[in-house]
C-alpha cells in the first residue's frame, strides 16, 4: 500500500505544487502546506475507494487541506500579532510585481489576492476540470460553478490590465 501511495504522489506531485503556490506565498509556508497535504492524503488513502480517478480524489483532499491550513494560519498570525503589540504586522503585498515580471508570476500574484473559494475555482479551471466537475468538488451546482468562475476570470482580467 505504501509503495502504491508514494508512486501516485510522485506521479501527481504537480497538483500539490500548484495548490501550494496558489494558497501560500512564503516558501516556508509552502513547505508546511505541502507536508500537510501529503499527510492528509496518506491519512485518507485507506478510504480511497477508486470510484473516481486518483487525481479527482487528490484534488478534493488537497484543496480542502489548503483551505483549512489557510484558516488555521490566519488565526495563528492574528494571535502572534496580538502578542507582538509594538511591532507592526507585515502583510504580504504584491505591489512589487511590475510589468517586467513574467506573466505566470503576475497571474499567481493576482490569484493570491482572491478569497479561498475563488482560488479553488481557478485552480480547478487551470487543471482543466469541467464546470460539472468543479461544482462536484466544491459542493455547488454546475451552473453556480460556471457563474462563479466567470466572475473570478473577470476579476483576474481587470487586475492584469
Amino acid at each position: 500500500m505504501e509503495k502504491a501511495f508514494i508512486s501516485l504522489i510522485d506521479k501527481n506531485y504537480g497538483i500539490i505544487l500548484k495548490i501550494i503556490r496558489i494558497y501560500q506565498v512564503n516558501l516556508d509556508d509552502q513547505q508546511d502546506l505541502s507536508q500537510e497535504i501529503i499527510y492528509q492524503l496518506w491519512k485518507s488513502y485507506p478510504s480511497f475507494q477508486e470510484k473516481s480517478a486518483f487525481t479527482t480524489w487528490m484534488y478534493r483532499v488537497a484543496v480542502n487541506t489548503a483551505l483549512t491550513f489557510v484558516k488555521q494560519s490566519s488565526k495563528i498570525r492574528k494571535i502572534q500579532q496580538q502578542m507582538i503589540q509594538n511591532e507592526p504586522f507585515e502583510q504580504n503585498s504584491f505591489e512589487y510585481i511590475s510589468e517586467e515580471i513574467d506573466p505566470l508570476n503576475r497571474l499567481y500574484a493576482s490569484i493570491h489576492e482572491l478569497n479561498e473559494i475563488e482560488k479553488a475555482l481557478i485552480f480547478y479551471f487551470l487543471e482543466g476540470l469541467s464546470h460539472k466537475e468543479i461544482g462536484q468538488n466544491l459542493g455547488i451546482s454546475e451552473e453556480s460553478a460556471r457563474v462563479k468562475l466567470f466572475r473570478v476570470k473577470e476579476k483576474l482580467q481587470k487586475k492584469n490590465k
